[in-house]
């Protein structure tokens, strides 16, 4: 429903014009907006007006209108201001039927796409609510999830629908207070790396104008309305797999989601399995996280121990003596590719174990 404070704008804007003063009551008669006194009408006036067959009345040199959507009586428009009030009430009370008209659409298009997303609607529902609310069932789309922290004292809704058209299809919603939905109509010519930018583009707003951090996934492009449910658990998927394996990725695409994303799909108990066999259970309490941070630093600088050590300011004998300490508590050296690579996977797949524990 329009807030009162968009009706006060719009009269006031008028007003400040046309010089016209205005009131506008709901159809019950209780005064929602006005921009001067009118203190000759009353509840009781207005919601006489509002029930009567009259589509128009004057009272004491003040015009009644009514602001009717699908038959029903909305609001009712009071305009004073010499003979112009005739011209100018018909304009806003037009102006407001376009905003209730405008409104209405905007939340039966939300109904639609959260009951889209959550798979809510039959397939003939679908197609037969697109063409009800005027939406292209074919045409490429994407789904973005963003993420805000646990605390963020923002919503930011509104500040991501200043990014996207409406009229050119996008549309944002939410599915619960943490996340914004955002369902992004593309060219044929879009590819994921100009998804990428999109996704930067939100992280980088944020980041600027909210002064909050946020995480921002994409599922993949599809070509049909029907899609947009599997675009948003990809969607969705990305951000879970990104907070387990990528913690410091704020961008992250299910299109390259790498083995994290074997991993996730993996039963518990076979990770469980798997753990047992590399490290007996659990890894060894003796593998603190210093020798942790050393280790991910030594594989992701392709087990070359210079490098390494020159990037955690060590010497390479307490490098060295790190990877011999892990070595000895789990049977792996990881300067060997294999047990390296053996590692590397055991550590994301405890990782997952602990995700599902949460």
């Amino acid at each position: 429903m329009i807030t009162n404070h968009i009706i006060k704008n719009c009269i006031e804007e008028v007003n400040s014009i046309s010089k016209v003063d205005f009131l506008v009551a709901d159809e019950f008669g209780t005064i929602l907006a006005t921009t001067s006194d009118f203190s000759e009408l009353d509840k009781n006036v207005l919601f006489s007006f509002a029930q009567s067959e009259a589509e128009s009345q004057e009272v004491k040199d003040i015009l009644m209108l009514k602001v009717v959507d699908d038959g029903n009586v909305t609001f009712v428009l009071a305009a004073r201001g010499g003979e112009e009030k005739f011209i100018v009430g018909r304009i806003v009370a037009s102006e407001l039927r376009n905003l209730v008209v405008a409104y209405k659409d905007r939340i039966d298009k939300n109904s639609f796409y959260q009951n889209l997303l959550l798979d809510n609607l039959l397939l003939v529902d679908i197609y037969n609510r697109c063409q009800s609310l005027h939406i292209d069932a074919v045409a490429p789309r994407c789904v973005f999830a963003i993420e805000l922290t646990e605390n963020s004292e923002i919503s930011g809704i509104e500040m991501v629908r200043e990014l996207f058209s409406y009229q050119n299809g996008d549309f944002v919603t939410t599915v619960d207070e943490n996340h914004i939905i955002v369902i992004k109509a593309l060219d044929d010519s879009d590819t994921y790396e100009d998804l990428d930018d999109t996704a930067r583009m939100l992280v980088d707003m944020f980041n600027s104008e909210a002064l909050t951090n946020v995480r921002v996934s994409y599922g993949t492009i599809v070509r049909e309305i029907k899609g947009v449910s599997k675009s948003y658990k990809e969607a969705h998927m990305a951000l879970d797999v990104g907070k387990i394996f990528y913690p410091d990725k704020k961008i992250i695409s299910y299109s390259s989601l790498g083995i994290g994303r074997l991993i996730y799909q993996l039963p518990v108990h076979l990770c469980q399995m798997y753990i047992d066999e590399v490290f007996g259970g659990k890894l060894p309490e003796d593998v603190d996280d210093e020798i942790l941070n050393t280790i991910n630093k030594f594989l992701e600088n392709s087990l070359n121990v210079s490098e390494t050590s020159r990037q955690l300011y060590i010497h390479r004998n307490t490098l060295v003596y790190r990877i011999e300490k892990l070595q000895k508590a789990t049977g792996l050296d990881v300067r060997n590719f294999e047990d390296a690579l053996t590692f590397r996977i055991a550590m994301m797949v405890l990782a997952y174990i602990d995700f599902t524990r949460v």
